[in-house]
């Protein structure tokens, strides 16, 4: 497929902001230690992960054609999966939110740690839906066989939770244990990711498109022969379905890919470790910025190299 800058950069950014507001959510919800509510790194987090949600839902506007009407595809939530990510996005938006409000001096509660950590335990669970919606956006479609995949969820997933625990990081200093807690996840993570989309790869180049001609024009299992060509210009299934990446061009980029969303970050999780309390801040945002510029790279991939049933009729 054609792949959409806008659609690109919504899933990346929301992916990593969702994760990020997981792993917050995670550590408040089952801390202990005071001088975090007390502190401003949580709130940070929160707001940085709304930011880069944000910055992701209004980016995928862009890709489309009357942006004003968005709000009629959250009615379609018992069938949809893109509703169902515009739910689960807007409720964790609002439970963020309203975490911010009671830590803040604008509302005062007499039990302001237990709310915050029963917000947070419904905030959790909310990210990790909007994550699972966005992926299932794609892995439901059955005219896209290379998103049909088995492992397109449970990479939508990794993506998303290695990138938010690599910002995760500097805001979870607040206590002596979670450096090298994180420094291990981002270790494991990565190679695990890695893992994943090495295989994914690997499927995707070792299995022929498990439909045919018939099946474009809907009559599967029939053998149906071309005439003659559809029509003579260029319409919109062209520009968006049709799309051919060179495979040596697509290897090239799945190494890039790899070395930097998975390669580097586990290279900075090494001092993550050896260094709990050296100030490993900056190797954070390193693998952090890496990994995001891989996590783009991988997404561009994700779609160009997907092939839609409709381009067989074509």
């Amino acid at each position: 497929m054609n792949p959409a800058f806008s659609v690109i950069v919504f899933t990346t950014l929301s992916g990593t902001g969702f994760g990020l507001w997981f792993w917050l959510a995670l550590r408040i919800a089952l801390g202990d230690n005071a001088q975090w509510f007390d502190g401003i790194g949580w709130a940070l987090g929160l707001i940085t992960g709304g930011v880069l949600v944000a910055a992701g839902v209004i980016a995928s506007l862009w890709h489309l054609g009357k942006p004003m009407r968005v709000w009629r595809a959250l009615s379609q939530w018992r069938s949809s999966w893109m509703s169902r990510e515009g739910v689960f996005a807007i409720a964790s938006m609002a439970v963020a939110a309203a975490t911010v409000l009671v830590q803040s001096t604008v509302i005062d509660l007499p039990q302001e740690p237990l709310v915050m950590r029963l917000l947070c335990a419904l905030l959790a669970p909310l990210s990790l839906a909007a994550i699972v919606s966005t992926a299932m956006i794609y892995g439901s479609l059955k005219t896209i066989p290379a998103w049909r995949h088995r492992l397109v969820v449970p990479a939508y997933l990794l993506f998303a939770l290695l990138g938010g625990g690599l910002l995760f990081g500097p805001f979870a200093a607040t206590t002596m244990d979670m450096p090298r807690l994180v420094g291990i996840g981002v270790l494991v993570g990565a190679v695990v990711l890695a893992l994943v989309k090495w295989r994914y790869w690997r499927d995707l180049d070792r299995d022929a498109l498990p439909l045919d001609r018939g099946d474009a024009v809907g009559l599967p299992g029939r053998d149906v022969s071309v005439f003659e060509r559809p029509h003579t210009e260029a319409n919109y299934l062209n520009r968006e379905m049709g799309f051919v990446v060179a495979r040596k061009h697509a290897r090239k980029l799945r190494t890039i890919a790899l070395l930097l969303f998975a390669l580097v970050p586990a290279l900075c999780a090494v001092p993550m470790l050896l260094l709990p309390h050296g100030g490993p801040g900056a190797f954070y945002w390193v693998a952090a910025l890496s990994f995001q510029i891989g996590a783009l790279v991988e997404r561009w991939l994700f779609f160009a190299e997907a092939k839609h049933v409709v381009t067989l009729y074509y």
